[in-house]
């Protein structure tokens, strides 16, 4: 059983892929509380992990080469790395869906868009063929599509971008699912664009009352949208914690660094932006320590580089206030 009130609780999810230079881990130990009704966001650079979270809780990772090792993520008193790919089947879209990155990918190109709409309406809600058309454009009606009725019959590629993501958005809540995952929802739209798609997820969230994983590398999205954070690196949980906990005291050094590579509008012009020195380690060759330690500004960081510490302990992850927890390894922490 679960030790969490959360509609969805993910403990220790462990997920990796086979290669030809031998199994890599992309996902490390990740545990986190998705609350009914609120957004969760999963934050960090290119590569850490976030992605492989969200297709390993939805058993989407590529086949054969992608594989969950352990961990559980409870749905209620389900384990989805467990239950049958039959159990799986009917869940996903139904009761958990997702909003994949790039809809010029997710969606098909040689299917008109009610077609793609109406899918998941005959499997889960039993719909005969003229209701699920109907519905299908009622759904585009409600993500803000003008003409809905004569955009049910075009293509993808007849659609400008954020009205294919508008599409896939409509897909996504089909069948009012309890949970969404948008994974990058707002990526390769314009600033316009991204901000009519934020807006349109939060209003749709609190008529629906779904709960919302946001999974995104942009701070300023995890700050307009989410209840509560985590801070991915390097396939690992570096910090998680409530919003207002993370952006106001970041406790480890890397949400401290993605902090303050934010432009802030008071900046002097041209001021270069800071970053975050060095570069995330290979997946072939990680740490067992602390995964930050290598790009870490500790000023006794070399000393710890060179203990068996860094090289034999993964450190736990330590609570430091109501629901804030952080890495418990001094030489990547705040304080």
């Amino acid at each position: 059983m679960r030790d969490s009130a959360g509609i969805l609780s993910v403990r220790d999810l462990v997920a990796a892929f086979d290669t030809d230079s031998g199994q890599v881990t992309a996902v490390d130990g990740v545990s986190f509380d998705l609350q009914a009704g609120k957004t969760l966001g999963i934050v960090g650079e290119s590569g850490c992990g976030k992605s492989v979270t969200a297709m390993s809780i939805m058993r989407l990772l590529p086949q054969p080469a992608g594989k969950i090792l352990g961990g559980r993520v409870f749905y209620g008193d389900e384990d989805l790395a467990s239950v049958s790919d039959e159990r799986m089947h009917e869940i996903r879209g139904a009761e958990i869906s997702m909003i994949f990155q790039e809809p010029m990918t997710a969606l098909n190109p040689v299917q008109r868009i009610g077609k793609q709409l109406s899918e998941s309406l005959l499997i889960h809600e039993g719909l005969s063929k003229k209701d699920a058309w109907d519905r299908s454009i009622e759904l585009l009606q409600m993500v803000g599509i003008p003409s809905p009725e004569v955009r049910v019959s075009e293509y993808p590629h007849q659609l400008s971008g954020g009205m294919r993501q508008r599409v896939v958005i409509a897909i996504a809540l089909a069948c009012n699912p309890k949970i969404v995952i948008a994974d990058e929802p707002t990526t390769a739209l314009d600033v316009t664009v991204q901000a009519q798609i934020l807006d349109l997820l939060k209003s749709l969230q609190d008529s629906l009352g779904m709960s919302v994983i946001m999974i995104t590398h942009d701070l300023g999205v995890i700050a307009e949208t989410c209840d509560d954070v985590v801070v991915m690196y390097a396939g690992r949980v570096a910090e998680r914690g409530p919003i207002n906990a993370i952006f106001n005291q970041p406790q480890h050094l890397y949400t401290k660094g993605l902090m303050s590579s934010i432009p802030r509008i008071d900046s002097p012009r041209k001021e270069k932006l800071n970053t975050i020195e060095g570069s995330v380690p290979s997946l072939m060759n990680m740490p067992v320590g602390a995964r930050f330690a290598p790009r870490s500004w500790h000023p006794s960081i070399q000393e710890y580089l060179q203990s068996d510490e860094f090289a034999t302990v993964r450190p736990d992850l330590v609570n430091i206030g109501e629901d804030h927890w952080v890495e418990d390894c001094p030489y990547v922490r705040t304080f």
